[in-house]
């Protein structure tokens, strides 16, 4: 009987996996390389001891106060984050309630993991000593690991789950037990209590095995099954925001639309990647890419490369952040970075010592810009802030709060005691309720997010120090309503309350329950 063409092709297949020095099912034959122990630990270490020496300069970011607040109303669900973070948040604040030290300690050691990750991907990948180094060192120094590294976020836990996910797969794709989907389905559904990025993830790499095979995994039971545990874990959250009308993809919109402070267009989305790895490294990264999408050595790993491109034209489709691509870069540069090593090898040895010179120099110069190395006091006269919004974001807060408590200071004993604090964003309002007691402020309320929920203030409250409204947004609520001052950090930062509005409003048009379903914004 003559063979089909589907046959045909099949068999083609097979002696070509057979002619490359591959086994049956396509994965590499050669044993992986030894994993340089020694300086990877060094690398990580180094990265560690510096994001943990410098943690405790500046101050909250307003990410963090809002975690903080998030913690103290602890729940499966938020409009715009799975309940990890401020679950985190809220232990490490029991521990050390003022200490910014153990609030980010975890930080420090998910970006010292993710350097051990990379350096794994990179000998799973075939990489020798040399390339396992350089893997470790590239994003040691990458300025989106540094930046994350410094401060609790979600992208902190995003990273380093990506790249276990990723370094799972390859392990499988090389032929080894079936039953590591298990484990895939475990570490997806502890980086789902983390934040959804790693749902594209797993789409992605299941549209690269569907593109260019293997398909194999399509048939395995033990994918199903770990695909089972990924969403059972993730269910509490699903539960949460299906119970509440599913504010998250109110929050996608916003974010699509520009509206957060780390939002760009959707044309800086590819460009943008060489400021979060760095325009240094932009060689092995390629390369990375190239070798993984046409590279003959890694023709088995390909489905990770069309993962790549698909999630590229995902988040660019969904108007995602830019370092929504950054879970990628591990496994870009574990594949880069043997062939610069062969490169370097290849009559270019000379060429090493003054690479190694220029790029620490380069990372020496870029780390004022990722860590709070300048005085505050100088910060004003930098380009940091402008380089670096998650900076200026740190600076400022607790002055914020003395100016907003000497307008509620200034209010008659009588107007005090109905009184509360309402702000327009959860930066405000976490910083209000973090150092506001200190300093004797009232409870605060806000319609931003997850605080809209923790609302309204009390019927009782007659008089609201409203900050960060623009008086358009105030008028309809309030009969009597004064301008009290305006936020000034004292240290001349253009962040994004520099200058807000504080506003001393009184005499409400209506009661809060009437004016609180208005006053929600998810962005």
């Amino acid at each position: 009987m003559t063979p089909t063409p589907r046959r045909q092709r099949q068999v083609a297949a097979d002696r070509a996996h057979q002619a490359s020095g591959a086994d049956w099912a396509g994965q590499p034959a050669a044993a992986v390389p030894k994993f340089a122990y020694a300086p990877v630990m060094a690398i990580a270490a180094l990265l560690a001891v510096l994001l943990i020496s410098l943690s405790g300069r500046y101050g909250y970011h307003r990410d963090e106060l809002y975690f903080l607040a998030s913690g103290r109303h602890l729940a499966w669900g938020y409009p715009d984050q799975p309940p990890l973070v401020p679950l985190i948040a809220r232990l490490m604040s029991d521990l050390a309630p003022t200490s910014l030290v153990v609030l980010r300690l975890q930080s420090a050691v998910a970006a010292a993991a993710l350097v051990l990750m990379t350096a794994l991907i990179t000998r799973e990948l075939g990489g020798g000593r040399a390339a396992q180094i350089l893997a470790a060192a590239s994003i040691a120094v990458a300025p989106l690991v540094i930046g994350s590294g410094h401060l609790l976020s979600t992208t902190t836990l995003d990273l380093p789950v990506w790249a276990l996910v990723c370094w799972l797969v390859i392990r499988i794709l090389r032929g080894g037990d079936d039953r590591l989907w298990l484990a895939v389905g475990l570490a997806t559904g502890v980086g789902l209590f983390d934040t959804d990025l790693v749902v594209f993830l797993l789409v992605a790499v299941m549209i690269g095995f569907a593109v260019s095979g293997p398909r194999r995994p399509f048939t395995s039971i033990w994918l199903y099954a770990g695909g089972l545990i990924a969403v059972a874990l993730w269910a509490p959250y699903l539960a949460w925001q299906a119970s509440h009308g599913w504010p998250e993809l109110a929050i996608a919109r916003s974010i699509a639309g520009g509206g957060s402070g780390t939002s760009a267009p959707r044309w800086q989305l590819l460009p943008f990647q060489l400021v979060l790895l760095g325009v240094y490294l932009c060689p092995v990264w390629v390369a990375g890419i190239v070798r993984l999408l046409r590279g003959p050595t890694l023709r088995w790993c390909r489905p990770l490369g069309v993962a790549y491109v698909v999630l590229v034209v995902i988040f660019l489709i969904a108007g995602g952040k830019p370092y929504y691509l950054g879970g990628m870069f591990p496994v870009l540069l574990a594949a880069g970075a043997e062939p610069v090593v062969d490169w370097m090898r290849r009559g270019h040895g000379r060429a090493r010592p003054a690479l190694i010179v220029a790029g620490v120099v380069l990372t020496l110069v870029g780390i004022p810009v990722t860590l709070p190395v300048v005085p505050v006091a100088d910060v004003h006269s930098t380009p940091i802030v402008a380089l670096n919004y998650d900076a200026g974001e740190t600076i400022g807060w607790p002055a914020y709060v003395h100016e907003i408590a000497a307008v509620y200071d200034s209010l008659p004993a009588s107007q005090r005691r109905s009184s509360i604090v309402l702000t327009s964003n959860y930066g405000e309002a976490g910083a209000v309720g973090h150092f506001g007691p200190a300093v004797g402020l009232p409870a605060v309320y806000s319609g931003h997010n997850g605080y809209w929920y923790w609302g309204p203030p009390p019927a009782a409250a007659t008089t609201a120090v409203a900050v960060g409204f623009d008086r358009q947004a105030l008028s309809p609520l309030c009969g009597t309503l004064r301008l009290a001052a305006r936020l000034n950090n004292q240290v001349g930062v253009h962040d994004d309350e520099q200058g807000a509005p504080v506003w001393v409003c009184s005499a409400l048009r209506a009661s809060w329950a009437v004016i609180w379903p208005g006053l929600r914004d998810f962005g």
